[in-house]
């Protein structure tokens, strides 16, 4: 009933919010990321994405399709490794930005090392700026990391979202006092995010909290420290939107691979696009 390829562009168009981008990671023209989504909406009596010239959500019934989706395409994926009999060897070296470490990202590697027991996996978790500079300098094979901006298009789009400021309930922030902030050390971009588009609206601020670790960011945000810049897709509990404050803007996530390709990377990537809606949920 459910075509494994028109599952897969649904999938594609679900994470990047965009049939052109999803065109393009799927290496096929536009018409045809159209084409599967109608045929998909055909087989399922129902509409799946409320898409007008600027957007692109999915609607309930999309939301719902997601775990199905992810579920017979996993099966699909298994039933071809076995019968190919190829198995992977290798060494594997991935980095993965500290925003995934309270997502589902533990369940997509946990898969990958159930489906390759002999890749030698080392996973670092590291900023995002960081994970740039030690892929660049050959001591990283793939990297899951935001953009590091706008013009950088480096590697193949996982998901794109918003970035919003985020810190305890209740909390204010006083518009005649500086803004209390609750940053990553550099390079982190997203601190280097919050600090230009705070300078550029003019508005004063001081840090209030400095950490390397995501788990101590949010204790701060949680005690009421200031505020923090985060995904919004990747919003921890406890914590909830906070106003008054300028734009952050797009956020865009990407994976990344060294200048040494290998199967076991092009193996994890795979399985890393295959799951990437799971990213965009806290564990």
């Amino acid at each position: 009933m459910y075509d494994p390829v028109q599952l897969r562009t649904f999938l594609t168009v679900a994470q990047t919010l965009s049939f052109t981008q999803a065109a393009g990671r799927l290496g096929v023209r536009q018409s045809t990321v159209s084409q599967h989504v109608r045929r998909l909406e055909a087989a399922t009596g129902r509409p799946l994405f409320v898409r007008d010239t600027h957007s692109v959500e999915l609607t309930e019934d999309g939301e719902a399709l997601l775990g199905f989706a992810r579920t017979i395409l996993e099966a699909h994926e298994r039933a071809a490794a076995f019968f190919t009999g190829t198995r992977l060897r290798g060494r594997l070296r991935f980095g993965a930005s500290e925003d995934f470490v309270l997502t589902r990202l533990p369940e997509i590697l946990e898969g990958f090392r159930h489906e390759h027991p002999e890749v030698d996996l080392e996973l670092s978790v590291e900023l995002s700026g960081t994970l740039h500079e030690r892929l660049d300098a050959g001591r990283l094979d793939l990297v899951l990391a935001k953009r590091r901006g706008p013009g950088d298009e480096r590697g193949r789009l996982v998901w794109r979202d918003r970035m919003v400021w985020i810190g305890a309930e209740g909390l204010r922030v006083d518009p005649e006092r500086p803004v209390p902030l609750i940053v990553f050390p550099p390079p982190g971009i997203t601190r280097a995010r919050a600090l230009e588009v705070l300078e550029r609206d003019g508005r004063a601020w001081r840090i209030a909290c400095t950490s390397g670790s995501l788990s101590g960011l949010i204790a701060a945000a949680r005690a009421g420290l200031g505020v923090m810049a985060h995904t919004r897709g990747l919003i921890p509990p406890g914590l909830v939107r906070v106003g008054g404050l300028p734009e952050l803007g797009p956020v865009e996530f990407a994976l990344v691979r060294g200048s040494r390709a290998s199967a076991p990377a092009e193996a994890l990537a795979s399985a890393v696009l295959s799951g990437a809606d799971r990213l965009s949920r806290t564990a």
